[in-house]
């Protein structure tokens, strides 16, 4: 599993492991957890760039976008033994 490190804007690092990824109308998006192995917390975060920048990514907070973003990746796991609630 690929695992990713985000710093918070508190300068501390978030490391995050990837289950899926998927690109809706040009964003890309990844789910993630905070847990390799076990029952962890999972995070839908967002592709940004600014002004050319490298790529970043956000936590979505909208609650639109994150029902839309676990229904798709519900379906996406579908086969996998993941559960998203």
């Amino acid at each position: 599993m690929e695992k990713i490190t985000l710093t918070s804007r508190e300068g501390e690092p978030i490391e995050l492991y990837v289950l899926e990824q998927t690109r809706l109308g040009g964003v890309n998006y990844l789910l993630t957890t905070d847990e390799e192995s076990e029952d962890g917390e999972a995070y839908i975060l967002k592709e940004v760039s600014r002004d050319g920048e490298d790529i970043s990514y956000e936590f979505v907070e909208d609650d639109a976008e994150l029902e839309a973003m676990g229904t798709i990746f519900a379906s996406l796991l579908e086969d996998d033994e993941i559960d998203l609630i």
